[in-house]
């Protein structure tokens, strides 16, 4: 083992490994004997492909190039195709139309007709019927003079082509649309403005003459996924109780709580298409939650006792039943999210992985695990992180030096860190840096107070937390509070940008694709979010004094330090100009700034070349930082 400094040791992790043969799974589904999956393929320009394994083993490409089966309603999308009878019905990115891919066709046929407006009618979220004749799922229309996007749940003939028929209309927001067991009637969840759906929604049954609210509907409780066992009750997850937890309804017999372990099980509602339980043909129910960061599951057999799997996985997905079986996407500390089978046999179960993550090439010793911790913050709260120290079989730092620290802080900010073998991350660590991801107060998978610290807090809290986590791993002897960086993109990078101009921690910061401008992101970004801030910061624009004293553009004196922006030019979530007046303001000052824009790219880069790119360019930001320090001879802020 060789001896270097920190930051600087040589590693097979390149860039380039990061983004090589790289498979994004998605939704993991069975139909009949098969098992069909989505991937996301960088080196295709981000395509999203269908997949489907047979009973032998055999692997085809159902979709295949050009077709992406991705849809942009809400922006962030999910839930863009679904299955039955070998018969794939998808959204396809270009056009955003529905199509139709059968066993016997030469290629997809549009269900849906042509908008008047390219792009402008949307589909996700979809269900076929029992009898498979029609398809419920979400539309968004872009098409009206209505100021913002009209979101409905419409029918359709599963054949098409067909017009849509409107059969869920008036909420400002709708999801999960999904049929009952004998097809008489339907499910959804629904939500208004102001509400985010992991504020409050409604879950509600119709059979297209009444309407029965089961759940929410009082401003209080979010339901996150509904779905309808064999016998005709109805199983979701709602936080009534302070943790989202499983619970069952009956038209005759109303809710009743299934699974209450003080635990989330459940998701914030991002994107469509992920689950948090699922039924099996036994009765059983199997569930996801969360414990210290880390997604576990267990098991709820028919007589209710509640048994926790003794399975690897610490990143769960999406699960699904593939009759006794559960199909889950999930990953580990040591593998990138794939596809796993897991037969309950026993009390016991047996993991077969059906769709293998990519071969890296490099042994479990490469990989830095996250030690999940603790640690004290403002107001004395206790906040959460997940450590990655540095990792390289073949290095090792000089005695007394201690490593630089990168502060990850996720999106949304309704989210959270999970632990799974994240390249991206092992990129840093193997070459000396230790990563820590930040769960600041107002993540997800800790419980509704937790997630509700940060209302009417955004820029406070969070920034409070990252400077908090910073100046914990100095004291602990971790890190060098020297050398501490910060990143994040979207929400995490106005964090990134606030923690710069707000505290004076951190040496260096990269925002990707982040906010500077809360009045702006409030007055021009997206339905979905057009009144998110609401919680966060305040009503717009009766609070514009208290949006302004939390946008770091208004503060760019604060900033005293390098910053890397990098930004996709066609991101409708925050727009490039979001980015080009914070660099703007740093460069007026005189401080160092690299700015890179990518063609193509919206929220989020999904594109091989500029995902290398970026990470490159962050790298060499971040060194030129450290040794302009050490040749001018600077103090870099520490405490």
């Amino acid at each position: 083992m060789s001896t270097h400094p920190y930051g600087y040791w040589p590693t097979p992790v390149t860039s380039e490994l990061v983004v090589r043969a790289a498979r994004a799974i998605g939704a993991l589904v069975s139909d009949g004997d098969d098992v069909w999956w989505s991937e996301g393929r960088p080196e295709e320009g981000g395509r999203i492909a269908v997949l489907r394994r047979s009973p032998d083993g055999t692997t085809a490409d159902v979709l295949a190039a050009p077709w992406s089966a991705r849809t942009a309603v809400h922006e962030y999308g999910g839930g863009a195709w679904w299955v039955r009878d070998g018969v794939l019905w998808f959204a396809d990115w270009a056009s955003q139309r529905l199509h139709r891919l059968g066993p016997d066709d030469a290629a997809p046929v549009a269900v849906t007709p042509e908008p008047i407006v390219a792009r402008g009618l949307r589909y996700a979220d979809g269900a076929v019927s029992p009898d498979g004749s029609a398809i419920l799922c979400v539309r968004e229309d872009h098409t009206t003079s209505a100021p913002q996007a009209v979101n409905t749940i419409v029918r359709l003939d599963a054949d098409g082509p067909s017009e849509p028929s409107v059969v869920v209309s008036g909420p400002d927001f709708v999801a999960c649309p999904r049929w009952s067991p004998d097809g008489s009637a339907w499910c959804w969840i629904e939500w208004d403005h102001p509400d985010m759906p992991w504020d409050a929604t409604r879950l509600v049954v119709s059979d297209g003459v009444a309407r029965t609210v089961v759940a929410g509907g009082e401003g209080w409780e979010s339901v996150c996924q509904a779905g309808w066992a064999a016998d005709g009750s109805l199983w979701f997850s709602g936080d009534r109780t302070g943790f989202w937890s499983l619970y069952r309804w009956r038209p005759t017999g109303g809710v009743e709580a299934m699974v209450e372990i003080g635990r989330d099980v459940g998701f914030p509602h991002w994107v469509f298409g992920e689950s948090c339980f699922a039924l099996l043909d036994d009765g059983a129910v199997a569930f996801r939650y969360v414990e210290d960061g880390i997604d576990h599951v267990a098991l709820r057999a028919a007589d209710g006792q509640v048994v926790p799997l003794e399975l690897p996985f610490t990143s769960i997905s999406t699960l699904t039943g593939h009759g006794s079986t559960l199909l889950l996407v999930a990953a580990t500390p040591t593998t990138e999210l794939h596809g796993a089978a897991v037969e309950l046999v026993d009390g016991g179960a047996i993991v077969d992985t059906v769709v293998a993550s990519r071969d890296l090439g490099l042994d479990d010793s490469w990989w830095s695990v996250p030690e999940p911790i603790e640690f004290p913050t403002g107001d004395d709260a206790v906040a959460h992180a997940l450590l990655y120290h540095p990792r390289n079989p073949d290095c090792s730092g000089p005695d007394g030096e201690r490593p630089p620290l990168i502060v990850v802080i996720h999106g949304g900010p309704t989210s959270r860190a999970q632990v799974s073998l994240k390249l991206a991350y092992q990129f840093w660590t193997t070459r000396g840096f230790a990563v820590v991801d930040v769960n600041h107060r107002g993540s997800t998978g800790y419980g509704r107070a937790y997630r509700d610290l940060l209302q009417g807090q955004w820029g406070i809290v969070d920034v409070e937390d990252c400077a908090a986590v910073a100046r914990y791993l100095v004291g602990r002897g971790d890190v060098d509070g020297a050398r501490l960086c910060i990143r994040g993109g979207s929400a995490g990078g106005f964090t990134t940008l606030a923690a710069l101009a707000f505290q004076d921690a951190f040496s260096a910061g990269a925002s990707h694709y982040g906010i500077a401008d809360l009045g702006a992101l409030a007055r021009d970004t997206h339905k979905f979010e057009s009144h998110y801030l609401d919680g966060l910061v305040g009503p717009w624009p009766d609070a514009r004094d208290v949006y302004e004293a939390r946008s770091p553009l208004f503060h760019v004196d604060g900033i005293d330090c390098p910053l890397a922006v990098f930004q996709g030019l066609d991101d409708e979530v925050v727009p490039p100009a979001q980015s080009e007046v914070i660099v703007d303001a740093v460069r007026a000052k005189g401080l160092p700034v690299v700015y890179l824009t990518f063609e193509g790219e919206g929220h989020g880069f999904r594109q091989a070349a500029n995902i290398r790119a970026a990470l490159d360019a962050e790298l060499a930001f971040y060194t030129e930082v450290f040794e302009a320090a050490t040749r001018f001879g600077r103090d870099l802020p520490s405490e």
